[in-house]
């Protein structure tokens, strides 16, 4: 369970990086597609439950989470 499924007026503090990275993934893409940069925040916004990891016929898939 996320913390913001229990209080849902929490509010996610992204960066600029983070953001415009986040509106470019609007599908599930492969985490290969992004550059080393790219998967640093990914890490980020996985961490703070922005978006999952899934793998999909053994490979690694991100994918935007809705709130």
């Amino acid at each position: 369970m996320k913390l913001t499924d229990l209080t849902p007026e929490i509010k996610i503090v992204l960066s600029n990086e983070e953001a415009s990275l986040l509106e470019r993934i609007d599908t599930a893409r492969a985490l290969a597609e992004f550059s080393e940069r790219d998967r640093v925040v990914i890490s980020g916004l996985v961490r703070k439950s922005c978006l999952s990891k899934v793998i999909h016929n053994k490979t690694v898939m991100v994918v935007k989470n809705e709130f």
